[in-house]
């Protein structure tokens, strides 16, 4: 196929008229075409620029060899499971076949969505890494007509133990990458520092030559970045309704506590109308968060709605007139701040992003670390008890109760939760709050130097946020801090 035909195809599909210039070369490094030559990328671009047009395009043009191997399937490594089934609707509604296949899903669906996938139906299937421990997932993939023609990894800074959000399965795709006869590969992310762009090349097995670094640089001219330093509870209400008021538009304020953001949402409904304040956050039913995102999306400027959530909201959210975003308690990261940031000003116009700084808030991100990082001892005591019940089954208050006791300000077992089930020790129950045992937990899955390691980076990573807080100019730190526009 002709440069022309592809980009005319591509057009038709994506209704798009070009490309933005940095989408466009690694496009042209994925497929060979416009005399550059084909192989992987490395791709940093900031949250909200289109980082998934960048396999999702390629994904649609034909290879050369397709009528005598088979069009292929472009696999695409997500870490959460309601960013890629956004992603998915948003391509069916283009008709491009797109499916996922994870936990959520009843053994009768996953086995049809398996089959599918083998018979070559899809053009882009999207899951969790933890999936390519599944043999049923590895054996549908073997059948795939052309095989696996393009590996995306979606936040492949989950890669790294040197990142953020750390994922044991995604320090292994590198060996399946192997095992699919190394695809051409695509590994994406918003936020990587030089060490962890080095960590992901060395896990993947390639280096700056055969996966160069795609990255437009990550200042974003539009937002305004500031730190306001307050005392109190009533000093925040005050600065967010101030914010609010003259941003003229829709905006989010993220808070680390639920009890914090429940407290403040009651009192800022009273100055700023119980109408045009929403909440979201990890604790609310699902059928409920739905219906707060659907208003927020949809939400129009003169609304001024305002949103108040912790982190559960924000991945996958594409508004692009988001006037404001207030932190009204510290973030644990300079990479945590600057994704939440990064959802504002996504039209190009000016939007504040105001950081309340109170120093008692820190210990609240102190005891994050504690909580994230439980001990050996406990995730394995974690373990037994989920392989020790007589359903296989527990509740995340359940565990609490069998390894701490009933103290429900401890988080502890909801991190060993999510530790296990990053394992793929457990997983989740279709439809409830559930968790159910998976295979037993391996004694190399417990290294207690490494775990004492990643707390220790977890606090140089708060320490990192403090001196953000103090700079004279925090738009200067952050570039530094990530290594790409100096």
């Amino acid at each position: 196929m002709t440069d022309s035909k592809i980009s005319n195809a591509l057009r038709e599909r994506f209704r798009l008229d070009a490309l933005f210039p940095i989408q466009a070369r690694i496009v042209d490094r994925l497929l060979g075409l416009s005399d550059v030559e084909a192989g992987d990328a490395l791709v940093v671009l900031p949250t909200g620029s289109g980082k998934s047009l960048c396999y999702q395009l390629p994904a649609l043009v034909p290879q050369e060899d397709a009528r005598e191997s088979g069009p292929g399937v472009t696999l695409v490594f997500s870490p959460l499971i309601a960013l890629m089934e956004d992603q998915v609707s948003s391509l069916k509604k283009r008709r491009i076949r797109a499916e996922f296949i994870n936990s959520t899903l009843d053994r009768q669906e996953r086995e049809r969505r398996y089959a599918k996938l083998a018979a070559g139906d899809y053009e882009l299937i999207y899951a969790t890494p933890e999936r390519m421990y599944k043999p049923e997932f590895r054996d549908a993939l073997a059948k795939v007509p052309g095989g696996v023609r393009l590996l995306a990894i979606d936040e492949a800074h989950c890669i790294t133990k040197w990142g953020h959000d750390f994922r044991p399965a995604y320090q292994e795709v590198g060996d399946f990458r192997k095992d699919l006869g190394s695809p051409r590969t695509i590994a994406l992310t918003a936020t990587a520092t030089p060490e962890v762009r080095d960590d992901i090349r060395r896990t993947l097995d390639v280096d700056d030559d055969t996966m160069p670094l795609f990255a437009s640089g990550i200042d974003r001219p539009n937002l305004s970045l500031e730190v306001l330093e307050t005392w109190s509870e009533s000093d925040k209400i005050e600065a967010i309704h101030e914010i609010a008021k003259n941003a003229s538009g829709t905006g989010i304020v993220y808070f680390t506590l639920i009890k914090t953001l429940d407290h403040v949402a009651h009192d800022l409904r009273k100055v700023w109308g119980s109408d045009r304040v929403a909440i979201y956050h990890g604790q609310l039913d699902p059928r409920q968060k739905k219906r707060i995102y659907d208003r927020f999306t949809d939400s129009r400027p003169e609304e001024g709605l305002m949103l108040l959530a912790t982190n559960a909201f924000g991945m996958g959210v594409d508004k692009p007139d988001i006037r404001y975003i207030v932190h009204a308690q510290v973030p644990g990261s300079v990479e945590a701040y600057y994704q939440e940031i990064g959802r504002a000003g996504r039209d190009g116009k000016d939007s504040r992003c105001v950081l309340l700084y109170d120093e008692s808030d820190l210990a609240i991100q102190q005891d994050f670390v504690d909580w994230m990082n439980p001990s050996a001892d406990l995730l394995l005591d974690a373990a037994n008890a989920f392989r020790d019940r007589p359903d296989a089954e527990l509740e995340v208050d359940e565990l609490r109760e069998k390894i701490i006791g009933r103290n429900r300000g401890d988080r502890r077992a909801e991190y060993c939760v999510i530790a296990l089930e990053k394992l793929g020790v457990i997983e989740p129950r279709p439809g409830q709050e559930r968790f159910r045992f998976v295979r037993a937990i391996l004694d190399e899955e417990i290294d207690a130097d490494e775990m004492t390691s990643k707390k220790e980076r977890d606090l140089r990573r708060l320490l990192d946020m403090v001196r953000l807080v103090r700079t004279d100019d925090i738009r200067q730190y952050v570039l530094e801090y990530f290594g790409l526009d100096v």
